[in-house]
C-alpha cells in the first residue's frame, strides 16, 4: 500500500516562493531545493502538475493600481510566469525529472500549448507538467488557474506552497502570537477573509470539493511530508 495519501497533485508555486529572501527574481538555491523536493515524489511515481506565479518578476495588479491598463498588466504578468516555468523546467531536468511546459498563451518555440488531454497523457507517462501563463485571460489570477487546471486534470488535491507554515489568523511574519489553523472549511476562509487563495479559486474548489493544503515550501522535504499526511500546514476542505 502506498505511503502517500494522493497519487496526482497540483502544486501551486507563487513567484515570491521562487525569489527567496531577496524578494525579486529567481534564487538559484531556492529553485534547487524545490526541484529536489519534486524529484523525491517523481521517483516515487507521484503524478505532479505545477502552476507557477510571476510575482517575483512582475505583478499585474500592482501595475494596474499605478495606472497601467489592467488587461495589459495581466498579460505582462502571464509572460513572467512563462519565464519562471522555463527556469523551473531547467532545474527539474538537471535533477533528472522529465518535464513539459504548457502555456495558455501560444509560444510554440519554447512551450507546448495547453491541451488538457496531452497534459493528462504526460502525467500518465510519468512526466511532470508545468502550466504557465495562468488561464490565458486577464482578470484571473494564477490561484484561479491552479484551481482550474487541478479540476481539468483530475488532481486529488492542490498543494499551495508559501513561506509560512499554513494559514494564520494574522501575519505570522509580523505577529509572533499568530495562531495557525490546522483545518478550515471553504466557507470559513471566505467569511474570515483569509488569504489562502482568491475568492474565485476558493469557490471553484468548494463547488468541486477539492482539498487545498497550504504549507511552507522553504523547509526541506515538506512536500513529501504533506503527501505522507503529516499535520504541518493547513487543510481547507468542506467541513471542520
Amino acid at each position: 500500500m502506498s505511503k502517500y495519501i494522493f497519487k496526482r497533485i497540483l502544486l501551486k508555486l507563487s513567484g515570491q516562493s521562487l525569489a527567496g529572501k531577496g524578494g525579486y527574481g529567481i534564487d538559484p538555491e531556492v529553485m534547487l531545493s524545490i526541484a529536489q523536493q519534486i524529484k523525491q515524489l517523481y521517483d516515487d511515481h507521484i503524478e505532479i502538475a505545477i502552476v507557477v506565479g510571476g510575482g517575483n518578476i512582475f505583478r499585474g495588479l500592482e501595475a494596474s493600481a499605478r495606472g497601467m491598463d489592467r488587461a495589459t498588466a495581466d498579460y505582462i504578468g502571464m509572460l513572467a510566469t512563462v519565464m519562471n516555468a522555463m527556469a523551473l523546467q531547467e532545474a527539474l531536468e538537471k535533477e533528472g525529472v522529465n518535464t513539459r511546459v504548457q502555456s495558455a498563451i501560444t509560444m510554440q518555440e519554447i512551450a507546448e500549448p495547453y491541451i488538457r488531454r496531452r497534459a493528462m497523457r504526460h502525467l500518465e507517462k510519468g512526466r511532470a507538467v508545468i502550466f504557465a501563463a495562468g488561464t490565458g485571460n486577464p482578470f484571473f489570477s494564477t490561484d484561479t488557474a491552479a484551481a482550474l487546471r487541478a479540476l481539468e486534470i483530475g488532481a486529488e488535491a492542490i498543494l499551495k506552497a508559501t513561506r509560512v507554515d499554513g494559514v494564520y489568523d494574522s501575519d505570522p511574519e509580523k505577529n509572533p502570537n499568530a495562531k495557525r489553523f490546522s483545518r478550515l472549511s471553504y466557507i470559513e476562509v471566505l467569511n474570515k477573509g483569509l488569504k489562502v487563495m482568491d475568492t474565485t479559486a476558493i469557490t471553484l474548489c468548494m463547488d468541486n470539493n477539492i482539498p487545498i493544503i497550504v504549507f511552507n515550501i522553504t523547509k526541506r522535504n515538506n512536500i513529501k511530508r504533506v503527501l505522507e499526511g503529516e499535520d504541518i500546514g493547513t487543510v481547507v476542505q468542506g467541513g471542520r
